[in-house]
C-alpha cells in the first residue's frame, strides 16, 4: 500500500487544482441517473486522494468506482477550475492496474490481440462469417442483430454485425495516392470503422479523391490504444502508439484525418500527455503527429469549397439531426463543421435538444455497466424520435452503436450514419444526376 501510494502521490499537483465546487455534479451523465457522489468526479477524485494518504486499504474498491465512468469529460468540459480529470483517471487506473493486475480476458484481448495487428485483423476476420451462427439479423433500418442464445452479457442487446468484408482487405487492390497534386493525408482508419462501419472510410476515400487529395495509408495500423488505457494496460497503450508511429512514419504528410471522434481525442490529448516523458525521441514523434491530427469534417469545411460539384438545387432535403460526440465537441471543440457537411449535403437540419449529452455508450462501460448505458441512452434516443427526422448523423462510431441499439429498442425506423457518408452521397446523387 505505501508503494502504490507514492505511485499515486505523482496526480497529487493535479488533484489539488480542484476546489470540491460540485459543477461536476450538474454536468455528469451518470450522476444524473444514479445521484451517487462516488459516480462524479468529485467523489472519485477524494478517493484517489485517499490513497494518496493511506485512509483505507481498498485499492480494488477504488478501481471499481474510477472504472464506473464513461471517461465524456463532460465534468472537465464544464469545471470553473479546469481539472483535467480525463487524465487524471486514466493515469490513476494505469498505476492501480500496475498494483492490482489485469483481469485475464483483458490480458488475453489486450496483449495477445490488440497489440498484434495482424492477428487482430485476421481473428475478426474470422469470426465475421461466423456471426449467423450466434446472431439474428432483425428487420429495421439501424442493420442491428440479436444473440441467438440468451445471455447476461448480449440478451438484451441490438448489436450492428461485424461487416463481412472489413476496409482493410481491400487496400491491397486499390491505389488512393496515384498522381494526385493536392495536399497529402494519411488516414488512420480505427478498428470500429475498418470492421463494423467500413462505409465510412470508403466515403472518407470518395470525398478525399472528388478533392484531389493525395491519401496515405499504412497497411498495418493498429487501434489508438483507448480500450486498454482505460482499462488500465499502459504497457499495451504505449505498444499501440509505437507501432501507429512506426506505420505513419514511413511517409510524410500535410495531415493525419480520421473519422472517429474518440481516435481523434486520443491521438491528440491522450497520446502527448501519457506517453513516458522519459522517451524523448518517441514524445517528440508522438507530439508532431497529434499537431497533424484532424477531424474528417474539419479537414474539408476548413480546406475545401464543400460546394463544389454539388448542385444548389440537388440534394435529398432530408430532415437529419445531429449528435454532438462528447469526444468531438468538449474535448476538441468540434461542432459546426460536422453540421455543415450535413447542410452543404443538400438537407435539411434540425436540432435536437441537449444535442452534446453523452449517449451513454462510454466503451467498455458499456459492457460492464449496460443498465445505466441504456438509460442515458435510450433519453438520447427521445431526444433523436422528437425532432421527427429519418436520420439521425453522428462522427463517432461507437456512438452510432449506442443509438442504433436504442433505437432499434424503441422499433424506429431512422437511419444512423456518419456526416462524410451523407456528404459522400450526396456528390454521388449530383454525379448519376449529371450523367443522365
Amino acid at each position: 500500500m505505501k508503494q502504490l501510494a507514492l505511485e499515486v502521490k505523482a496526480l497529487e499537483d493535479k488533484l489539488a487544482v480542484c476546489t470540491r465546487c460540485g459543477m461536476c455534479q450538474a454536468n455528469c451523465p451518470l450522476f444524473a441517473q444514479t445521484h451517487q457522489e462516488a459516480d462524479v468526479s468529485r467523489g472519485k477524485l477524494v478517493l484517489i486522494q485517499g490513497l494518496i494518504d493511506q485512509m483505507f486499504d481498498d485499492p480494488k474498491g477504488v478501481n471499481l468506482r474510477l472504472q464506473r465512468c464513461l471517461l465524456c469529460g463532460s465534468c472537465a468540459h464544464g469545471c470553473p477550475s479546469s481539472v483535467n480529470t480525463i487524465e487524471i483517471f486514466l493515469k490513476a487506473r494505469g498505476i492501480i492496474t500496475q498494483y492490482l493486475g489485469l483481469p485475464f480476458a483483458k490480458k488475453m484481448i489486450f496483449k495477445k490481440l490488440l497489440c498484434r495487428p495482424e492477428t487482430f485483423n485476421g481473428i475478426m476476420g474470422m469470426v465475421a462469417p461466423l456471426q449467423k451462427f450466434f446472431f439474428k439479423k432483425e428487420q429495421n433500418f439501424q442493420e442491428t442483430s440479436c444473440a441467438r442464445i440468451a445471455s447476461p452479457l448480449l440478451r438484451h442487446r441490438h448489436i450492428v454485425p461485424l461487416k463481412a468484408t472489413a476496409f482493410h482487405k481491400t487496400l491491397k487492390n486499390m491505389d488512393y495516392q496515384g498522381k494526385k497534386k493536392g495536399i497529402k493525408v494519411a488516414f488512420f482508419v480505427g478498428c470500429l470503422i475498418d470492421k463494423v462501419f467500413p462505409n465510412i472510410a470508403h466515403s472518407v476515400i470518395h470525398v478525399l479523391e472528388h478533392f484531389n487529395v493525395q491519401v496515405f495509408i499504412p497497411c498495418h495500423q493498429g487501434c489508438c490504444g483507448i480500450p486498454a488505457l482505460a482499462s488500465g494496460d499502459r504497457q499495451t497503450f504505449e505498444a499501440l502508439v509505437k507501432i501507429n508511429i512506426d506505420c505513419f512514419s514511413k511517409e510524410k504528410f500535410d495531415y493525419l484525418v480520421t473519422a472517429c471522434a474518440t481516435c481523434s481525442s486520443t491521438i491528440i490529448k491522450q497520446w502527448p500527455a501519457l506517453i513516458k516523458q522519459e522517451d524523448k525521441t518517441l514524445l517528440a514523434q508522438v507530439e508532431d503527429l497529434a499537431q497533424k491530427t484532424v477531424d474528417i469534417s474539419w479537414l474539408l469545411e476548413k480546406r475545401f469549397d464543400l460546394s463544389l460539384g454539388l448542385s444548389k438545387e440537388g440534394g435529398s432535403k432530408e430532415v437529419i439531426t445531429y449528435h454532438d460526440p462528447c469526444h468531438l465537441k468538449k474535448s476538441l471543440g468540434i461542432f459546426n463543421e460536422p453540421r455543415k457537411l450535413i447542410l452543404a449535403s443538400g438537407n435539411q437540419l434540425k436540432e435536437m435538444k441537449e444535442s452534446d449529452t453523452c449517449c451513454g455508450m462510454g466503451g467498455s462501460f458499456n459492457l460492464d455497466h449496460y443498465d445505466l448505458s441504456s438509460r442515458i441512452g435510450l433519453k438520447k434516443a427521445e431526444n433523436i424520435m422528437d425532432t421527427k427526422c429519418s436520420t439521425v448523423a453522428t462522427s463517432c462510431p461507437a456512438c452510432m452503436m449506442q443509438i442504433s441499439d436504442m433505437l432499434a429498442k424503441e422499433k424506429q425506423s431512422i437511419k444512423v450514419k456518419h456526416p462524410v457518408e451523407i456528404y459522400s452521397e450526396a456528390l454521388r446523387a449530383n454525379s448519376k444526376a449529371l450523367d443522365l
